[in-house]
């Protein structure tokens, strides 16, 4: 049977805490923020910079539970640097057969990396409202408890 590679999980637009160029490669993550987008130490790991446009690929290394850290190392903190907004993502190869009832863990977080929410679904763009206007009421929803409105903000 065949095997499409599917989003696992991914925090989205996390904002980057430390680069540290000296360290030997990788992301670390707050090991919160790992478990609430399945994604497990030593993980391949797509990260997308929203500031920048860099993208990178690298592997997940797990940092202090809640301390909301995403520390870019090696040579990537070139690229990517704190205070950016980043998407992380994580990829999973599933049989075709189960790719309609696929859901991915979507994370949602505030400006401190804090959850504010998890969700199967995200809401396609273009949308007709601003980025930021998004981002309010995905906020706003996630605070409520509402993840369909989250993500259809």
């Amino acid at each position: 049977m065949a095997q499409l590679t599917m989003l696992k999980g991914k925090i989205h637009r996390c904002t980057v805490t430390q680069a540290d160029l000296d360290y030997e490669g990788s992301v670390t993550i707050s090991e919160d923020l790992m478990e609430a987008a399945s994604i497990v130490e030593h993980e391949q790991v797509h990260i997308w910079d929203v500031t920048s446009g860099a993208r990178i690929t690298t592997y997940a290394m797990r940092g202090a539970r809640s301390s909301g850290t995403i520390c870019i190392n090696g040579a990537a903190a070139h690229l990517i640097k704190p205070g950016d907004l980043v998407i992380i993502a994580a990829f999973l190869a599933v049989d075709e057969a189960y790719v309609d009832n696929w859901n991915p863990s979507i994370v949602l977080v505030n400006a401190h990396n804090g959850i504010l929410g998890t969700t199967i679904r995200e809401c396609p763009g273009p949308s007709s409202r601003s980025a930021q206007e998004r981002r309010s009421v995905q906020i706003a929803a996630c605070a409520r408890g509402d993840l369909d409105d989250a993500m259809s903000g």
